[in-house]
């Protein structure tokens, strides 16, 4: 049986152990609490504690038994945690056939709207983005000392159900926030998903589809845009705009506006044989307005 093993299975990880487990894939996620254990379970995948410290012996038994593993667990300032305390029992794992690592376009920093690719030279401005990029070429160097393929995947912005624009305004969001000239990469949840399904199908067939792939929408857009178009689906009037200097953000959001760039995302495309569902913001909220509306949330 092909059994994946999802150190942090969180939004988009669990969306791909969705579409694995209806190919009869066995799919353990690990979660650092009580609460993140159970909303796996919930979801009828097998949970298992891991808090970036502990290793239980079954745990160490899942790794064993693994043939995908995908990473999602953020490193901090010692490094990856899946790396420092689980790497020994990774690079043991007799079946392990694809490592696929989930990281960030934030990796490739500031380039004043400019197009980037992956073929970019990354230039990380947070310490959050530079820890992620470490953790990249920790995950590409075991991957090739280990002789198996490994995937660098830098996520836009994650959005999807219970993850929208659209929520935000429901929960009483009043304005958008304006800074001139941004605009921001998105990405749906269901089409991140695609990307990992169809990379495991794909690396298969051609152990040597390996390297960095961006996961992001075909349409940089400007925030606002995204809110007015979100407002016009739910009948509500677009918030006014209040400018960055005045809009009370926290300091990891008024890191994401010190950024500006446009991602391509033609290798998912031609690599990976991708077709976005949602290749723009408005096909994804859309598709949301439609699911709240089958459940009765919005008129």
């Amino acid at each position: 049986m092909s059994t994946l093993v999802a150190f942090g299975l969180g939004y988009s990880a669990t969306a791909l152990g969705g579409l694995l487990r209806s190919d009869g894939w066995q799919v353990i996620g690990t979660g650092r609490s009580p609460s993140s254990l159970a909303r796996t379970a919930s979801d009828g995948l097998k949970a298992m504690q891991f808090d970036g410290e502990n290793v239980s012996e079954e745990l160490l038994q899942a790794i064993e038994a693994a043939t995908h593993i995908v990473v999602s667990a953020p490193p901090g300032e010692k490094g990856d945690p899946v790396l420092r305390q689980c790497g020994d029992a990774i690079a043991s794992a007799p079946e392990l056939q694809w490592i696929g690592y989930l990281s960030t376009i934030g990796v490739y920093g500031d380039h004043g709207g400019a197009w980037v690719d992956e073929t970019t030279s990354p230039n990380p401005y947070s310490a959050r983005s530079r820890e992620r990029l470490a953790a990249e070429n920790a995950w590409a160097k075991l991957g090739t000392e280990m002789g198996v393929p490994t995937q660098i995947f830098r996520l836009a912005g994650i959005y999807g159900p219970g993850r929208s624009q659209l929520e935000k305004l429901l929960a009483g969001e009043k304005h958008s926030v304006f800074k001139p000239g941004q605009v921001f990469n998105r990405i749906h949840v269901d089409d991140i998903a695609a990307v990992l399904y169809a990379a495991i199908e794909k690396t298969q067939a051609d152990a040597s589809l390996e390297g960095v792939f961006n996961v992001t929408d075909d349409e940089p857009a400007p925030p606002q845009d995204v809110t007015a178009y979100a407002a016009s689906l739910l009948g509500m009037p677009t918030p006014p705009l209040v400018s960055i200097e005045d809009a009370n953000l926290s300091l990891m959001a008024r890191s994401f506006y010190s950024e500006n760039k446009r991602v391509h995302n033609e290798r998912i495309k031609r690599d990976l044989g991708v077709t976005l569902a949602h290749p723009t913001y408005r096909e994804g909220l859309a598709a949301i307005y439609g699911e709240l509306r089958n459940r009765g949330a919005v008129k």
